[in-house]
C-alpha cells in the first residue's frame, strides 16, 4: 500500500481575516468549531489514516498554529510560500520530497478517514487527481448547501478540496494553477485556460472523465477525477453559513 505525504494548507489571505475575526481569532484555521480549533479536525483524520505517512502543515504564521497542535508524532508545521501553487511547487522541488503528495485544507472540518482512504486508493497511479462530489448526491444529503458547480455532460460537480500529485510530472499542472489561482472558485476559468478540451467540457459536450482525459493529453499527464462516496467531502468552512452547517452536523454526530 502506498503511503502518502499529506500537505495540510492552513494559510490565510493578506491583511485582516474578517471571517476569522468574527469568531475571535486571527487565523481561519484557528476558528473554534464544535469545541476545538478547526485545523485539528482534518489533521486528526490525516494522522489516523493508514494511507498517510506524515503530515506537513503549511501556514504563513506557523508560530500561531503550533500552540494548539496535538502532542503526537507524524506531523510538522512550517512556513508556506506566497500562494498555494508556489507552496506546492516548492515542496515538489525539494530534493528530499517524498511522493505522492496528498493536498487538502484546514477548513475541511468534516474530512474523515473514509474520505481520505477512498481518495488515495482511487487516485493511486495518476499523475494528478482531484476529488469531486456530484450535485445530485450533495443536494440529496444537504439540500440547503450552496456550492460552485461545473456542469458537464451527465452531471454537475463540485470540488472536495482533495488533490493528489502522484509524481514530479504533476508540477506541470501547478504552473497553470498559478495563472488562475485568484479565480480558483470559478471552475470555468480553469477549463478555459486548458483550451479546447476544457471548453468542450464547459459546453457539456463531454463527460467528466472524457474531459479529464482530453486535458491530460494536452498537458502530457494522466489526470483522474475521484468521485467521493460521501457528499460531505464537498463541504468546507468558507463563510458563516458553512460554519453553522458544519457545526450542526458535528453536534448531531456527538
Amino acid at each position: 500500500m502506498t503511503r502518502w505525504t499529506a500537505i495540510l494548507l492552513a494559510g490565510s489571505r493578506p491583511g485582516v481575516d474578517r471571517f476569522a475575526a468574527r469568531y475571535g481569532v486571527q487565523l481561519k484555521a484557528l476558528i473554534p468549531i464544535a469545541g476545538e480549533p478547526m485545523v485539528l479536525r482534518p489533521l486528526r483524520a490525516l494522522l489516523d489514516s493508514r494511507r498517510v505517512e506524515t503530515v506537513r502543515i503549511l501556514a504563513q504564521d506557523p508560530e500561531k498554529l503550533a500552540p494548539v497542535l496535538p502532542d503526537r508524532q507524524g506531523w510538522s508545521v512550517e512556513p508556506s510560500s506566497g500562494t498555494i501553487a508556489e507552496t506546492i511547487q516548492r515542496i515538489g522541488a525539494e530534493e528530499q520530497a517524498r511522493w505522492p503528495l496528498l493536498v487538502t485544507t484546514a477548513d475541511h472540518a468534516l474530512l474523515d478517514v473514509g474520505m481520505i482512504d477512498q481518495f488515495c486508493a482511487e487516485a493511486e497511479g495518476a499523475d494528478l487527481a482531484i476529488g469531486v462530489v456530484t450535485k445530485s448526491a450533495l443536494q440529496k444529503r444537504l439540500p440547503q448547501s450552496r456550492r460552485t458547480w461545473i456542469g458537464l455532460r451527465h452531471g454537475k460537480y463540485t470540488g472536495a478540496n482533495l488533490f493528489a500529485f502522484g509524481n514530479p510530472k504533476a508540477l506541470k499542472a501547478v504552473e497553470l494553477w498559478r495563472e488562475v489561482e485568484q479565480d480558483r472558485k470559478k471552475g470555468w476559468r480553469l477549463l478555459l485556460a486548458l483550451g479546447w478540451p476544457g471548453l468542450l467540457g464547459l459546453l457539456r459536450l463531454r463527460t467528466l472523465d472524457r474531459t479529464m482525459e482530453a486535458m491530460g493529453r494536452r498537458l502530457g499527464l494522466l489526470l483522474r477525477a475521484v468521485r467521493l462516496d460521501d457528499p460531505l467531502a464537498a463541504v468546507d468552512v468558507d463563510k458563516p453559513q458553512d460554519y453553522e452547517l458544519v457545526t450542526a452536523i458535528l453536534e448531531r454526530r456527538a
